[in-house]
């Protein structure tokens, strides 16, 4: 009987590295952060929806046209991940504040409509705060496929 001997062949697949980003560019990422939350913050603290105080208060205005602005100059790091999840955050719950106002426009929608956007100011919310603590530890968002 021979013997066999099992060879173990370890392959490491190339991970891509990616560059780290500039100091510079992860504090501008917890700047947008602020101004993002602010704004959801205003929500909390008036009459306001969170969503709507969201999407219509001036710092997270300027925090996605900063987003779009250096956007380009976090390409190729792990923070590249935050300014994309900061963007769909924003265009996600634009998307479902004008399905809510479709929903007020049928009058019988109107509680689904207010249902909707405090799901929808929660979920803002939930997405500020896990973004958020990700960049503190240094750690990428998850990407959509």
């Amino acid at each position: 009987m021979k013997n066999s001997v099992a060879m173990n062949h370890d392959v490491e697949l190339a991970q891509p590295v990616a560059a780290a980003p500039s100091e510079g560019m992860v504090t501008l990422a917890h700047v947008l952060y602020v101004l993002h939350g602010f704004s959801a913050l205003m929500g909390v603290l008036s009459s306001a929806f969170i969503v709507t105080a969201f999407l219509t208060g001036w710092p997270s205005i300027i925090a996605v046209i900063i987003n779009y602005v250096k956007r380009g100059d976090a390409r190729g790091t792990w923070l590249d991940s935050h300014f994309g999840w900061q963007l769909r955050t924003f265009w996600y719950a634009v998307l479902w504040v004008v399905l809510a106002g479709l929903l007020i426009l049928t009058v019988v929608g109107i509680p689904f409509a207010w249902v909707l956007l405090v799901a929808v100011g929660l979920w803002v919310l939930y997405r500020i705060i896990r973004g958020w603590i990700a960049l503190t530890e240094a750690r990428p968002m998850p990407m959509p496929d």
